[in-house]
C-alpha cells in the first residue's frame, strides 16, 4: 500500500508539471501585457494554441528524414521528464534517486542537439542559421551550468536534488557569496537556455534576430505542438530548479503524510508565481541585446559561475 502510494504522488508530480508548463508561460504573457498597459491574452491561451495545433494536419519538407519526424517527440519526452525528476512539492520520492543534476543537464543537452540537427535537416537557410546560433549559446551555456553543478555539489556533497534541498533548508548553510554567485549565474543561463529576452525574444518572427523559432519555421501541425509544449516544460524547469535549490521553503520531506503534501504544492505555485512576475518585470524593462553580445552575457554568467567554485575551493583549504 505505501509503495502504491508512493508511486501515485510520482505520477502525481509528473501530471503537475505537464498542466502547469502552459498556464505559467501565459501567467508571464498576462503579466507582460499588464506591466505594458495592455489586455493580453487569456491565461489558457498556451493550451488553445496546442490544441489548434494538435488539430491541424502536418506539412512536411520532400527532403524532410526520418529524424525531422521524429525530434518533436524526443525533445519533448526528454524534456519532461527532466521536469518532472526536479523536486517540485516533496523530496525523496520514488524516483528521486534519478534526479541528479548532471543527468538533468545531459537530457536538455540531448534534446538541444536533436533540435539542432532537425534545423538543419530540411536545408533552409534560416533553420541553419538558427542552429548555429544555438550551438554557440550551448557552447556557453552548458559550461557555466556544469560549474553551477560543482559549486552545489561542494556545498551540499552530493549532486542530487533531494539532498540538495534537505541541505539549502538547513540552518548550517547561512549566506554565501558562492551560492549567490552560482543563483546569478543559473538565471542568466535559465533566460538564455529558455530563448528570453535579452538574448532572444520569443514573440519575434524576424528571422535574421531569432533563434530558436528560427529552427523550428518548418514544423506545424501536432510536431510544432510538441515542440512549443517542450518549451512551456523547459521555462518550468528551470523555475521549479531555481526553487528547489535557492528556494526549498515548503518542500515536504520524504515520508511525509498527505497532509503535508497540500502545503508544498501550494508553496510551490506560489514560487512559480513570484518567479514568473520577477521574469516579466525583467523583460519588460530590457531590451534585447544583439546576437554578437550573448557569447558576452554568457561570458559573464560563466564567469561568476567559475568564481563561485573557485571560492569554495579556497574556503574549504583554508
Amino acid at each position: 500500500m505505501a509503495l502504491i502510494l508512493e508511486l501515485a504522488v510520482q505520477g502525481a508530480q509528473m501530471i503537475l508539471v505537464l498542466l502547469l508548463a502552459p498556464l505559467l508561460t501565459g501567467f508571464v504573457r498576462k503579466v507582460k501585457a499588464r506591466l505594458l498597459r495592455r489586455q493580453g491574452p487569456s491565461l489558457v491561451q498556451p493550451y488553445r494554441d496546442l490544441l489548434r495545433l494538435m488539430r491541424k494536419e502536418v506539412v512536411l519538407a520532400d527532403n524532410a528524414s526520418w529524424l525531422f519526424r521524429v525530434t518533436p517527440y524526443l525533445i519533448f519526452a526528454t524534456t519532461w521528464v527532466a521536469a518532472a525528476l526536479i523536486p517540485t512539492f516533496a523530496t525523496g520520492l520514488t524516483f528521486s534517486w534519478t534526479a541528479d543534476l548532471i543527468a538533468i543537464v545531459a537530457l536538455l543537452g540531448s534534446a538541444r542537439f536533436f533540435l539542432a540537427l532537425a534545423g538543419m535537416d530540411v536545408g533552409t537557410s534560416f533553420g541553419g542559421i538558427g542552429s548555429s546560433r544555438e550551438v554557440m549559446i550551448a557552447s556557453l551555456a552548458e559550461p557555466a551550468m556544469l560549474l553551477i553543478v560543482f559549486s552545489l555539489a561542494l556545498v551540499a556533497g552530493a549532486t542530487q536534488l533531494s539532498t540538495v534541498a534537505a541541505f539549502m533548508g538547513s540552518p548550517q548553510v547561512g549566506l554565501r557569496v558562492s551560492l549567490g554567485m552560482s543563483l546569478i549565474a543559473l538565471v542568466m543561463v535559465a533566460v538564455a537556455e529558455n530563448a528570453r529576452i535579452p538574448v532572444d525574444n520569443p514573440s519575434t518572427h524576424l528571422e535574421l534576430t531569432m533563434v530558436h523559432e528560427a529552427m523550428v519555421l518548418e514544423y506545424s501541425g501536432r510536431h510544432l505542438a510538441m515542440i512549443e509544449f517542450a518549451a512551456f516544460l523547459k521555462l518550468l524547469l528551470y523555475m521549479s530548479l531555481i526553487s528547489c535549490v535557492f528556494l526549498p521553503w515548503g518542500l515536504a520531506a520524504a515520508g511525509a503524510g498527505l497532509e503535508s503534501l497540500a502545503p508544498g504544492v501550494v508553496a510551490y505555485i506560489g514560487k512559480l508565481a513570484v518567479c514568473g512576475i520577477l521574469l516579466a518585470v525583467f523583460e519588460t524593462a530590457i531590451a534585447k541585446m544583439r546576437v554578437f553580445r550573448v557569447p558576452d552575457f554568457l561570458g559573464a554568467a560563466l564567469m561568476l559561475a567559475l568564481l563561485g567554485t573557485l571560492l569554495l575551493f579556497v574556503s574549504r583549504s583554508l
